[in-house]
């Protein structure tokens, strides 16, 4: 199997499980709704959704959010073709998969963004309120206006400190706290993969581009002899 389908396949397999747990949340659970993953109490499903960036950060606004989803957009499109860039110069596969890895979260969050809002309706916090996928009555926004699905929540740590802790005491600690998605879960490992392995990456320089054929050396005439 050749590096250019191994990508493809990475690519195709972590949008295929991002799309299809965000499609299955967004249809079976009303906002907020949590069941525990195998009976565990640090770990649920946990549906909630943003406008915005990774682990339910979000800029504000109308404005924010098509800025945001924008960029999103550019850098991916950048980040394609220095993937194939660097696919060509047969560099190094561990950093190729690193940058497929952010490559494909990305895309499956520009997903939620630029088309869930067209076709899904509003999610209410009641069963009754569980969104449909293509409603007769049409989304609950306009493309580029969608909100990203998450629903994957690990609340590790989940304590109230004593109150004769000084400035803490009293107060509750979570960790972890922040809601995310697979399509999160792909961008870190990809980060992740490139800081860990970041010197052996980028040990030399990225290979220059070959040449189609190679010069032939030019050869001095010899001169006749006197």
């Amino acid at each position: 199997m050749s590096r250019n389908t191994k990508i493809f396949l990475l690519v195709f397999l972590v949008l295929v499980i991002d799309q299809a747990s965000k499609i299955y949340i967004k249809t079976h659970f009303y906002y907020h709704e949590q069941i525990p993953i195998f009976g565990q109490t640090w770990a649920y499903l946990h549906f909630v959704e943003n406008n915005g960036a990774a682990f339910g950060l979000s800029l504000g606004g109308e404005y924010g959010k098509l800025a945001l989803t924008t960029f999103r957009i550019i850098t991916v499109i950048g980040l394609a073709y220095f993937i194939r860039y660097l696919l060509k110069r047969q560099e190094k596969f561990g950093l190729i998969i690193a940058l497929t890895l952010v490559f494909a979260g990305a895309v499956g969050n520009i997903i939620d963004s630029v088309f869930y809002g067209v076709i899904f309706n509003e999610s209410g916090f009641t069963p009754a309120g569980i969104a449909q996928i293509f409603p007769p009555e049409g989304g609950y926004s306009s493309l580029f206006h969608g909100k990203v699905v998450d629903m994957l929540y690990f609340p590790m740590i989940d304590i109230v400190w004593p109150d004769w802790l000084p400035l803490i005491g009293g107060n509750s600690f979570q960790f972890f706290r922040p809601v995310f998605n697979v399509a999160d879960s792909s961008i870190t490992i990809g980060m992740f993969i490139l800081l860990i392995f970041y010197r052996d990456f980028f040990s030399g320089s990225i290979k220059p581009p070959l040449k189609q054929e190679e010069e032939e050396p030019e050869i001095e005439p010899l001169t006749e002899r006197q």
